[in-house]
C-alpha cells in the first residue's frame, strides 16, 4: 500500500469509526428513550444512586461528554441540583469505559464477523416497518461501522511501513509522561470524544506503533481533554451549570494527577499487572486500565461530592441578576441530545407558560370587572414573559423535531406548536381586558353589581375549566376530556344567556350602549378563551387540537 493510499485509508477509517459510534449512540439513545427518562427520575440526594444513573446513561448513549452536557442542561434548567450533577458526572466517567471494551474486541477474531453487522443493520433499517425495528438496525449498523473503521485504520498501519515509522517517531519524540498526557488531552479536545480517542489509541497499540506504557499516559490525557466539550457547553449557562462543568474538569484533573503520580515511577509494574490480567491482548490491557482509572477515581472522590460542589461555588460565585429576567425555565438546548427527556421538559415549559397566562387572565378580568388597574405593570411584564416563552418554545420544537424522534413523539411536537399559539392568544385576551379597563376609566364607565355578578359567573367557569385543562394536558390524561367539554358547552350557553340579559337591560333603559359594548366584548373573549382551552385539552389526542376543528386565533 502506497503512502498516499495509506494516509487516505487511515483518515477514512477514523471517519467511519466515529460515524459508527455516532450512529450506534443515537440508536441506543433513541431505543432507550423511555428508559433514560426512568433513570433520570430516580435521581435523588443519594450520591451512589447518582453515580449509578450516570454510569447507566453513559453506557447506553456511549458518550460521557454527551451525558455531561445533558447534566449541564438539566442544572441550567433547574431540574437537577449541583450535588446530584456531581454524582452523575462521576458515574458518566465509568459508563464511558464500555467503548474501550468494544474496541478491544477488534483484536480478536470477532472483528471480521462484526463488520458484517453493517449490512445486517442496513437491511433491517430498510425493510423494517416499525420505529423500534429500524432503531435496532441503526444500532447494528453503527456497531458494524465501528469495526469497519477499526479494520481500515489497522490495515493502513499494518500495510504501510512509512506511516508506522512516522507514528513511531512521533511517540519517540514525545516519550515523556507529561508530553504524552498533553498529547492525549489536545487530541481528545479536538475530536471532542474520549471514547473515540481511546478507540484510536487501542488501534495504535494493536499495531505495535505505540507501547502499552505510553498509551497509559495518553489515556490519562484523554480524560482531561474530554472536559472541553462540557466547558464549551457551559458558556452562556447559569452559574450552577458553569459549576457543574468545573466539577467535571476538577474530577478528571484530580484523577489524572493521582494516576500519573502512581504510574510514572511504577509504570513497569503497572504494565506487568495489566499483562497478567490480559496476557497476549494489549488492546484489552488498555481497556482494563481505562476502567481502573475511572472506577478508582470515582471511589476516591465520591466521599467528597459536597466539598467539590462547595469549592466550585467558591470559584464561581453567584451573580446578582434581575429576578425578572426573561428566561426559559425547563428547556435548554443542551438536553436535545436526549429527545425523549427534552420533549417531556418542553411539555413542562408549556404548562408553565399556561400558568402565567392563567394568572394574567385573572389580573385582566379583575381590572375590567372592578375598574381597578393597579396590576397593569405586572400584567404587561408577565405578557412579555409569555411572548418570550412562546418564541423560545417554538424555536426549541423546531430543533427537537430535527432530532431522531419516534412517530408518536413527532405528533406531540406538532401539537405543541398549536398549543403555544392558543396560550399566547389567551394571554392577549388578558391584555385586552386591561386595555378595556383603562378605556372604561377614561370614560367614567363602571359595571353595575348585577353585571359584575354575571361576568364573574362566566369567568369562574372558564377559570375552573383552565385548571381541568392543565391537568389533562400535563398528565396526558384523556379521562378528563368529557368534563372539559361539558364546561366549555356551559360557557357557550352562558354567553347566550348573558347576552340576552344584556339586551333586556338595554330595552329597559337600565344599561347604556357604551357599557353594553364592553360587556359583550368581555363575554365574547371569555367564550373564545374557553375555545382555546378546548384546543389545548384535545391536543393530547389530535395534534391540531379541539374535538372537531381548530379554533383559529382571533384578530
Amino acid at each position: 500500500m502506497g503512502l498516499v493510499e495509506a494516509i487516505i485509508t487511515l483518515l477514512a477509517g477514523t471517519g467511519v469509526f466515529m460515524v459508527g459510534m455516532k450512529l450506534m449512540s443515537d440508536g441506543l439513545e433513541h431505543g432507550a428513550g423511555g428508559g433514560l427518562k426512568k433513570l433520570f427520575r430516580k435521581i435523588s440526594g443519594n450520591r451512589f444512586a447518582g453515580v449509578g444513573v450516570g454510569a447507566a446513561v453513559t453506557a447506553i448513549i456511549q458518550s460521557s461528554s454527551a451525558t455531561t452536557v445533558m447534566v449541564i442542561g438539566f442544572v441550567n434548567a433547574g431540574i437537577m441540583t449541583l450535588l446530584q450533577a456531581t454524582a452523575i458526572i462521576m458515574g458518566a466517567n465509568i459508563g464511558t469505559t464500555i467503548t474501550g471494551i468494544i474496541v478491544a474486541f477488534s483484536s480478536f477474531n470477532v472483528g471480521l464477523y462484526a463488520t458484517a453487522l453493517t449490512l445486517v443493520g442496513v437491511f433491517i433499517t430498510l425493510f423494517g416497518r416499525k420505529d423500534k425495528i429500524k432503531t435496532v438496525g441503526n444500532i447494528l449498523s453503527g456497531l458494524g461501522l465501528i469495526f469497519v473503521g477499526l479494520s481500515m485504520m489497522s490495515g493502513s498501519l499494518k500495510n504501510c511501513e512509512e506511516i508506522r515509522a512516522a507514528f513511531s517517531s512521533l511517540f519517540a519524540a514525545v516519550d515523556f509522561p507529561l508530553l504524552l498526557i498533553l498529547l492525549g488531552a489536545v487530541f481528545t479536545a479536538l475530536i471532542q470524544s474520549s471514547s473515540a480517542a481511546t478507540g484510536i489509541i487501542i488501534t495504535l497499540v494493536s499495531q505495535g506503533v505505540l507501547s502499552v506504557e505510553g498509551a497509559l499516559f495518553i489515556v490519562i490525557g484523554t480524560n482531561i481533554g474530554t472536559c472541553v466539550t462540557a466547558l464549551l457547553a457551559s458558556i452562556g449557562a447559569t452559574v450552577n451549570a458553569k459549576r457543574a462543568a468545573l466539577i467535571h474538569l476538577m474530577f478528571n484533573l484530580i484523577g489524572s494527577v493521582v494516576f500519573a503520580a502512581i504510574i510514572w515511577p511504577l509504570s513497569g509494574h503497572v504494565v506487568m499487572f495489566l499483562g497478567y490480567l490480559a496476557p497476549n491482548a494489549m488492546t484489552m490491557q488498555i481497556a482494563w486500565f481505562h476502567i481502573f482509572f475511572n472506577v478508582i477515581t470515582t471511589l476516591l472522590l465520591i466521599p467528597f461530592t459536597k466539598q467539590l460542589a462547595k469549592f466550585a461555588s467558591v470559584m464561581i460565585p453567584d451573580k446578582h441578576k434581575d429576578a425578572e429576567q426573561l428566561k426559559l425555565f425547563y428547556i435548554d438546548d443542551r438536553i436535545l441530545q436526549t429527545p425523549s427527556i427534552a420533549l417531556e421538559q418542553t411539555v413542562k415549559e408549556v404548562v408553565n407558560m399556561a400558568e402565567i397566562a392563567r394568572e394574567n387572565l385573572n389580573r385582566g378580568f379583575n381590572a375590567v370587572c372592578t375598574g381597578k388597574t393597579t396590576e397593569k405593570e405586572k400584567l404587561y411584564a408577565e405578557e412579555n414573559k409569555i411572548d418570550f416563552i412562546n418564541t423560545g418554545v417554538a424555536a426549541f420544537l423546531i430543533k427537537l423535531s430535527a432530532q431522531s424522534v419516534g412517530e408518536s413523539d413527532e405528533k406531540v411536537i406538532g401539537s405543541l406548536h398549536h398549543v403555544i399559539g392558543d396560550i399566547e392568544r389567551i394571554g392577549d385576551y388578558a391584555k385586552n381586558f386591561m386595555e378595556r379597563a383603562e378605556s372604561m376609566q377614561g370614560l367614567g364607565i363602571a359595571f353595575s353589581e348585577q353585571a359584575q355578578s354575571e361576568l364573574r359567573l362566566m369567568y369562574d367557569k372558564v377559570e375552573s375549566m383552565f385548571g381541568d385543562v392543565l391537568k389533562v394536558f400535563s398528565n396526558r390524561d384523556a379521562t378528563g376530556l368529557a368534563s372539559v367539554s361539558e364546561t366549555e358547552a356551559l360557557v357557550d350557553k352562558l354567553k347566550k344567556e348573558l347576552n340576552q340579559k344584556h339586551v333586556e337591560r338595554l330595552n329597559a333603559g337600565s344599561c347604556s350602549v357604551e357599557k353594553g359594548i364592553y360587556f359583550y366584548a368581555i363575554i365574547s373573549e371569555l367564550e373564545r378563551t374557553a375555545d382555546h382551552l378546548i384546543n389545548i385539552a384535545y391536543s393530547i389526542k389530535n395534534p391540531s387540537g379541539s374535538e372537531d376543528i381548530k379554533i383559529e386565533a382571533y384578530a
